[in-house]
């Protein structure tokens, strides 16, 4: 079976920027599995998450997603990715409720200008209550805490049928249980959907202690056997 993720000597620079941000990535994530990402704060990990989305074009080597090479064009592609910024957190005069917030994930995945029906308000519902938090569905979004605002958008990954999600830096700014509990809910909506991870991240905790194999990025170059590495997982165990 083809990987979900393929990376073969990408390299890749933001505009008005004099060197490359990354400068020869190569890794690939097969079906169902979670790679973890790791490496120093500016290493190039967040572009990478990026480069698969296909929010910034590379400038040499190849990028497949999901069996296709990734374009800045590739929407329908993207429909099939949940992606899941870093320090992503809604303020609190966010004008959105938490059922709507999830409902809009159904949208990418539908012909433009269908209304939500019956179907989509189900997936909604079996989302909410798979990540634990149904019964704040008419909350404003802005007004949960960072742990359930996580939940809220684990919940949009699976009410979008995801089948890769790309999470950044997920588990920040959150205390030791809720970085738990975030842990747990990413295995889970992964089992459900049979769908594929990568995780970036710099501290050790659970959510890395979970992946199947890991990768390093320093200074825009995956490294295999890093002491950055090393250290993160010595540490989570």
């Amino acid at each position: 079976m083809d990987d979900v993720v393929s990376l073969v000597d990408v390299r890749a620079t933001y505009e008005g920027e004099r060197h490359a941000t990354l400068a020869g990535v190569s890794l690939s994530v097969s079906p169902r599995e979670q790679l973890a990402v790791t490496g120093p704060n500016g290493a190039g990990k967040t572009t990478i998450l990026e480069v698969v989305n296909g929010l910034l074009p590379v400038t040499s080597g190849t990028v497949r997603t999901l069996g296709q090479e990734v374009t800045p064009t590739s929407h329908r592609l993207r429909a099939q990715i949940a992606y899941v910024p870093q320090n992503l957190f809604f303020l609190p005069d966010t004008p959105f409720l938490v059922r709507d917030v999830v409902l809009a994930a159904r949208f990418g995945r539908a012909r433009t200008g269908r209304l939500a029906n019956a179907s989509d308000r189900r997936h909604v519902v079996h989302a909410l209550e798979a990540v634990g938090i149904l019964d704040l569905e008419g909350r404003p979004v802005g007004r949960l805490s960072g742990g359930q605002q996580r939940k809220v958008l684990l919940a949009r990954s699976l009410a979008q049928e995801a089948r890769l999600l790309l999470l950044d830096e997920p588990t920040a700014n959150l205390d030791p249980d809720a970085k738990q509990e975030v842990a747990e809910l990413v295995a889970q909506v992964r089992r459900e959907l049979g769908a594929a991870a990568i995780v970036v991240s710099h501290e050790a905790g659970p959510l890395l202690d979970a992946s199947d194999h890991a990768v390093t990025v320093e200074a825009g170059r995956t490294v295999e056997g890093s002491r950055h590495h090393q250290r993160i997982f010595a540490t989570s165990q």
